[in-house]
């Protein structure tokens, strides 16, 4: 009561009335605009200013002046301060001391604030502020408000790392930032990484969101022993949100400068991207190094769809010297095609033209494919038609080859089936058959020039279904029991003078145990009186996830096996297959494969892995692969680990057990900060028979800002099974 003895009862009597009543002000309609502002609603707009404060005197029809714990708060715009001056027409607050304002969600402090609280003009001295949309914060020596979306900080910081001293953080002389378009843009900028500056730019642009912008992207750096230290500095250009493209001009130190782009862009009834690099006169080669790849998919019209895929490359060593990834480096064959589909209510017809380019690996030489100069398909098919499914598939195509027999194949391949499907059990014959047309050009001499093919084929697929309650690991589950018999009968035809234009012979899987023909493609019809015999197992859960799977099949031959790409077969049975799959808890999951020879005794084709996943960024991977026909066994061990506080082991190791030796390799290290992440990735990728590139990454993730460095994230993606960013919350 003491503060209040110096004043006369009746002036006493008023500022207690005043203490205890928030007053509702409407401000003028002159000070209204015209048109609703994108944050503001119509309702915002109209919304009285609710003023409260311990003292409060002036003209309440034209200005008020408050004093002690002042809050005023109009639509989505509260401001506390000690003293204020709220003017009734203008909708204008002026405050001092201990200003603390919270605007769309927004918060800032300061000394001084004066703001229009309808229009959002104005400014905050000595401000610090805290960003809702990105949990970015900082401080200045003034803010100007210019409206709801955008402020200008003079003199400021930038950071999306909590408290008073953050790990890194932006300085700049001006910063703009736009919270409609959703990006910041800052003058004189120098970047801050532990009190050390670490990046300097006249102007740089950063994301106020994750949404795409335009801007310089931040430069990656890393080293390889093809082409030494690499700079890239990419420019992205967003041009619409359907539209992007890319810019990435890449220093390497031993070879030049190579120019590159990317263009991405997606619309109503279409899509494609394009890539293309131009490296001139490189310095090892002393030739123009480029590649190109470009994709293409539009609708022409209902039904009509044209599609490309154009790849190219100036020379076979491009994949060595400059692909970082295994999937790129070992892309050999580049395929061109084009295609123009049409599809009606139960037909589809296509005209397409591809071919290849080689890229020779003179360790291990390509036979270069077969051009189709041109190809013409039409499929037709119903399902269920009086109980029957029918389909017809036709196609006629030009071969060329520049060393190998030409000529036309025309085929025809009409099929007809009559489902039997009931409940706990399911029989289907089907009729089918095979007829093919050769014209061939550049035969040897007394060979015919025309051939034909027609072969009939039978078969019958027949499966039960059992199904129990039971237990897995003490939760209730469904178990399943599942034989299934398949039986197919084609007749011999000796086929030894037809070319082989697109065929090879397939590999044993389950799902080819089911089919009628063991070659794929259509220069081969295989001769067939055989049967499959299957048994699967599932267990099941309640909610219909399948928590374990076992397989077993085998083929069983009734006749000899004439009809080959190689030696004639005389056996009586196919390997047997063999395949387990369980994820036995949560965090442990285990799938093997087999194919064993009876014939030889031995094992020709073997997959096992086990992947423990305990916690979010931990993961380990454990693979063994062996394929005796290829000369192929291998071990492959992944993992992503934290063995340290905040610190996190990334690796990958193949290792060739014929060769003795690491065919693939990948060790790295992630340091994960509140606000930063730091990692470090060594990587080796074969690249021909009997050459490896070795790259190494360094990178330093800013949240909320940008990776410096070169960036590892794809490949720890595809060499760890499993892999979590560790600054992203993940799924326990």
């Amino acid at each position: 009561m003491n503060r209040f003895s110096a004043f006369p009862p009746s002036q006493l009597l008023l500022r207690l009335m005043a203490a205890a009543v928030t007053v509702a002000v409407v401000p003028s309609l002159a000070t209204a605009q015209t048109g609703p502002a994108p944050r503001q609603t119509a309702e915002d707009k109209n919304a009285p200013a609710t003023i409260s404060a311990e003292k409060m005197s002036g003209r309440p029809d034209r200005e008020m002046i408050l004093e002690q714990d002042v809050e005023i708060i109009r639509g989505p715009t509260t401001v506390n301060s000690d003293t204020a001056t709220y003017r009734i027409v203008e909708d204008e607050v002026e405050a001092s001391g201990n200003i603390r304002m919270r605007r769309f969600g927004d918060t800032y402090t300061g000394d001084e604030l004066r703001l229009k609280m309808e229009a959002q003009e104005g400014y905050v001295t000595n401000p610090t502020y805290h960003l809702q949309r990105n949990n970015a914060q900082g401080g200045a020596e003034r803010i100007d408000f210019e409206g709801e979306d955008r402020a200008t900080v003079t003199d400021g910081t930038y950071s999306t790392c909590e408290g008073p001293d953050p790990d890194w953080y932006l300085k700049s002389s001006t910063m703009n930032l736009d919270a409609g378009r959703e990006e910041g843009y800052a003058r004189k900028t120098v970047v801050y990484f532990k009190g050390l500056p670490i990046l300097a730019a006249p102007a740089m642009s950063f994301p106020l969101s994750k949404e795409r912008k335009s801007g310089v992207l931040p430069p990656t750096i890393g080293t390889t022993n093809r082409g030494g230290l690499e700079v890239t500095l990419p420019y992205y250009f967003n041009i619409a949100p359907n539209r992007d493209l890319t810019l990435y001009p890449k220093l390497y130190a031993r070879r030049g400068l190579q120019l590159g782009a990317e263009a991405r862009y997606l619309g109503d009834g279409y899509f494609g991207q394009t890539r293309a690099e131009y490296l001139p006169h490189d310095r090892q080669t002393g030739t123009d190094r480029y590649a190109i790849s470009s994709t293409h998919t539009q609708n022409l019209a209902p039904g009509l769809t044209y599609a490309w895929n154009i790849n190219a490359a100036s020379d076979d060593r491009y994949p060595d010297d400059f692909s970082r990834t295994l999937t790129a480096s070992s892309q050999r064959l580049l395929g061109r095609d084009m295609a123009l589909t049409y599809a009606g209510n139960f037909w589809t017809a296509a005209a397409r033209v591809s071919n290849f380019q080689v890229l020779q690996d003179p360790a291990a030489p390509i036979v270069r494919p077969y051009d189709r100069l041109p190809q013409l398909t039409l499929q037709t098919g119903r399902q269920d038609a009086t109980g029957f499914d029918w389909n017809v598939d036709t196609e006629l195509t030009h071969f060329y080859h520049p060393d190998l027999i030409t000529g036309e194949r025309f085929l025809v391949n009409p099929r007809i089936s009559y489902p039997i499907i009931r409940p706990g059990y399911f029989i289907t014959p089907k009729l089918s058959l095979h007829g093919t047309e050769y014209s061939l050009r550049d035969q040897p001499a007394g060979a015919p020039d025309r051939l034909s093919r027609y072969l009939p084929t039978v078969s019958v697929d027949s499966g039960l279904v059992f199904e129990r309650d039971a237990k897995f690991f003490g939760n209730a589950m469904t178990q399943t029991l599942e034989p299934r018999l398949f039986y197919v009968y084609t007749p011999y035809r000796d086929q030894s003078a037809f070319p082989i234009f697109d065929t090879a012979e397939a590999d044993l899987s389950f799902a080819q145990l089911f089919s009628e023909n063991r070659f794929v493609g259509n220069d081969r019809v295989s001769d067939a009186n055989e049967i499959t015999a299957a048994l699967i197992s599932r267990y099941i859960e309640p909610t219909g996830a399948e928590r374990m799977r076992l397989a077993i099949g085998q083929r069983f031959y009734f006749n000899e096996q004439r009809v080959t790409l190689g030696t004639t077969r005389n056996e009586s049975r196919s390997d047997l297959l063999l395949s387990a799959y369980g994820r036995l808890t949560s965090a442990f999951s285990v799938e093997g494969n087999l194919q064993y020879s009876q014939t030889l005794d031995s094992v020709s084709r073997a997959n096992y892995g086990v992947q423990w996943q305990p916690a979010p960024k931990s993961v380990l991977n454990l693979k063994y692969r062996r394929d005796r026909i290829n000369n192929l066994e291998q071990i492959d061990v992944s993992a992503q680990w934290p063995f340290a506080n905040r610190w996190y082991g990334v690796s990958r190791v193949n290792y060739s057990l014929p060769d003795n030796k690491v065919a693939e390799g990948l060790l790295g290290l992630e340091y994960k900060a509140d606000c930063w992440v730091f990692r470090i990735v060594g990587q080796r990728t074969p690249t021909a028979a009997s050459n490896a590139t070795s790259s190494l990454f360094f990178q330093l993730e800013l949240n909320g800002l940008t990776r410096l460095g070169s960036n590892p994230l794809t490949a720890l993606r595809e060499n760890i099974p499993g892999y979590q960013l560790v600054n992203q919350p993940g799924n326990p």
